[in-house]
């Protein structure tokens, strides 16, 4: 039996964490809401799970490596500068950080690179998504995630090739770039499609949620495997063995 520490335990997912938690023989030993202080409760458990906000995310590490503790982030809208922090803390303790932890989203971006890597340049990448009116970031970790396995396949650097938000007069499609859309609205646990638009034909990769249980069952999955693996920074892929 794991015991679990979820940062944000008082959210939507962190409500679902708990009952997935339990629904997997785990236990829910603590948990403390955005803006709490995570060190009491981190050290009293066996893995942390962080489903707060960005914000938060340099105390949540730092907790983490002070108690030695494992780490899942699953908070989306991070930047740049957040990676950084968790490239450092991966020094000290495992952490497994990803836009989504959905164990069919993490097989869609397998599938996605693999397609991106064998279909040329010519082929353009359209990424749409789709959440609940309550979503407060865009574009989704998701599509960001499925982004990025497109741009690492073709060899490019997705924020000098990434189109989103188009209006009005805008020219035409830049060769080799990623494209987003991103729509929101009524209670969409989660929609993303991936379009691979070639000379007179179309692939599509798409993956529907339809309850928030199943990020939920997948980070619990992602964070009891983080427990005993040597400092590091690790995906959802590593969980899967792809």
């Amino acid at each position: 039996m794991v015991q679990f520490a979820v940062i944000g335990h008082k959210g939507r997912m962190g409500q679902a964490l708990a009952s997935a938690i339990e629904e997997a023989g785990h236990q829910f030993k603590v948990g403390v809401d955005m803006g709490g202080d995570p060190r009491p409760i981190v050290s009293q458990c066996d893995v942390v799970v962080d489903f707060s906000a960005p914000d938060a995310l340099e105390a949540n590490l730092a907790a983490a490596r002070v108690a030695g503790v494992p780490i899942l982030v699953g908070t989306t809208g991070l930047e740049p500068s957040h990676h950084a922090l968790i490239d450092e803390a991966a020094r000290t303790v495992p952490v497994l950080q990803t836009g989504n932890t959905s164990l069919g989203v993490t097989l869609m971006a397998h599938l996605v690179r693999e397609a991106a890597s064998r279909l040329a340049s010519d082929w353009d990448i359209e990424i749409l998504e789709m959440h609940h009116r309550q979503k407060v970031d865009a574009p989704s970790g998701t599509a960001n995630l499925l982004g990025e396995a497109a741009a690492e396949a073709r060899g490019i650097d997705l924020s000098d090739n990434l189109e989103s938000g188009r209006h009005g007069y805008t020219g035409p499609r830049g060769k080799g770039h990623i494209g987003f859309a991103t729509l929101r609205g009524g209670t969409v646990a989660g929609e993303h499609s991936v379009i691979f638009a070639g000379d007179e034909e179309r692939l599509t990769i798409s993956h529907s949620a339809e309850n928030r249980m199943i990020f939920a069952r997948g980070a619990v999955r992602g964070a009891a495997w983080l427990i005993g693996r040597k400092p590091g920074r690790y995906s959802m892929e590593d969980v899967l063995g792809l």
